[in-house]
């Protein structure tokens, strides 16, 4: 459910805020592309199998602090899967606990894909612990949130034609 500048007002992108003398950055000259997760793990090779083994990702490989591997011969500080068009970074932590300073009701992270319904049966063929959903929310997104084996909290949505559910 992306908002679009029309939505908002017209030139929303133009619009300065009351008081403020920047000028807009020109569309042609800045385009963001996509955004990569990265998360603080206390075990990245152990983190990076379960999203394979259990949200489909492939891992494109760990780097130990001098090399990259697939088959890493000491613990990896840095590791990356990757899904379609889709990375998520991991980092090895300092210590056992993950922190999120994740708000109540809040995620980890919102990956939007399709075909939520499919992944969703293929997460519960998988053991995934899904914690609610597949479910339509009043926003327009059909999401299934997931926790992962570190006790992050994952969103996976897809947007949804109200009048079709």
């Amino acid at each position: 459910m992306a908002i679009e500048a029309k939505q908002l007002g017209s030139n929303s992108r133009d619009e300065i805020v009351e008081g403020e003398t920047m000028k807009p950055i020109p569309s042609s000259t800045v385009q963001f592309k996509g955004v990569v997760p990265q998360f603080t793990v206390p075990d990245v090779i152990r983190t990076a199998e379960y999203y394979r083994d259990v949200f489909g990702f492939e891992i494109a490989g760990y780097f130990d602090g001098e090399s990259v591997s697939l088959a890493p011969t000491t613990p990896p500080v840095f590791g990356i899967v990757w899904r379609d068009e889709v990375e998520v970074f991991f980092s090895r932590a300092g210590q056992q606990d993950v922190r999120t300073g994740r708000a109540d009701g809040a995620y980890d992270t919102y990956f939007r894909l399709t075909g939520i319904d499919a992944f969703a049966d293929d997460l519960r063929a998988r053991g995934a612990e899904i914690i609610d959903g597949p479910e339509d929310r009043f926003y327009g997104q059909r999401e299934v949130i997931v926790g992962d084996c570190n006790g992050l909290v994952l969103c996976f949505a897809e947007e949804i034609n109200r009048d079709e559910h």
